[in-house]
């Protein structure tokens, strides 16, 4: 179980005041590792990082807009500044938005290419900028692991989200080039990975699994629970063992793939 032990390292998590984000953070400060949360609201992350621990020492919240590489600079020299060291780093910030999304009332010819823009440029951006800023340190290291974040409609594209799909799937095409690149041009200690998270209950997209009214599950919700063989959705712990493993010498030998932790979903024909 050593190998699993994250003691002695120092993990950046971007988007990690979310519920998701939140989780993970905990998982990785569990197994060891000193954390910072970067988030775009400063007591979010602050707010985050202080239930992840009381001690400043082993957890920070810091703000940075991910799309803006001067602000994700700044937090990678507070961090160097504090730690010294940047070993592990999860690309956790993106999300989707309703006006991006197909419904009754806005079909595909009507969707902004702005808006679409802006989706694209969280999930996709989002995670190269850090993965430049934080990544070059760990090419000076000649060590460290990218973990990216991507999603079930990456590799499965779901009704609706045509942007938020599209910008998934370039993130798993954008894992396998990094993990390439990184292990030949710099060192072969210098993994990328990814996850695919299944069906999670978070602020996002809770509105469209289950009716606030009611407490039940939306026709939508529903339709996903029937394609899920575990038939529930996933809990946001349900995320920490494969993201230790991810980033632990446990997986040492591993770069390059993208893990579904979706209860079966991406297994399930439907019938």
């Amino acid at each position: 179980m050593s190998e699993f032990d994250l003691s002695n390292k120092v993990a950046v998590i971007t988007g990690g005041s979310g519920t998701l984000g939140t989780a993970m953070a905990k998982g990785l400060s569990d197994a060891g590792a000193r954390v910072c949360i970067i988030g775009r609201d400063i007591d979010k992350a602050r707010r985050a990082a202080r239930t992840i621990s009381t001690d400043a020492t082993r957890a920070m919240g810091l703000s940075a807009d991910v799309t803006h590489p001067d602000e994700v600079e700044r937090a990678a020299e507070a961090i160097l500044m504090k730690w010294g060291q940047l070993d592990i780093l999860v690309n956790a910030a993106g999300g989707n938005r309703p006006e991006a999304t197909t419904n009754p009332k806005q079909c595909f010819f009507d969707l902004s290419p702005e808006v679409m823009r802006s989706v694209f440029d969280l999930n996709l951006t989002g995670s190269i900028i850090p993965s430049q800023v934080f990544g070059r340190t760990m090419a000076q290291q000649k060590s460290g692991v990218i973990v990216n974040i991507s999603s079930m409609a990456a590799s499965r594209p779901l009704t609706r989200v045509v942007s938020y799909a599209a910008a998934k799937a370039a993130i798993d095409n954008f894992t396998r080039w990094l993990a390439v690149y990184m292990a030949q041009e710099y060192s072969p200690s210098i993994r990328v990975n990814a996850m695919a998270p299944g069906f999670f209950l978070a602020e996002q997209n809770r509105a469209m699994l289950v009716d606030a009214a009611t407490g039940e599950l939306t026709p939508r919700g529903r339709a996903i629970i029937d394609h899920t063989p575990m038939s529930r959705f996933g809990d946001a712990e349900d995320l920490i063992g494969t993201l230790v493993w991810l980033t632990s010498d446990a997986s040492r030998f591993v770069t390059g793939i993208v893990v579904p932790v979706d209860g079966g979903f991406s297994a399930f024909g439907g019938v």
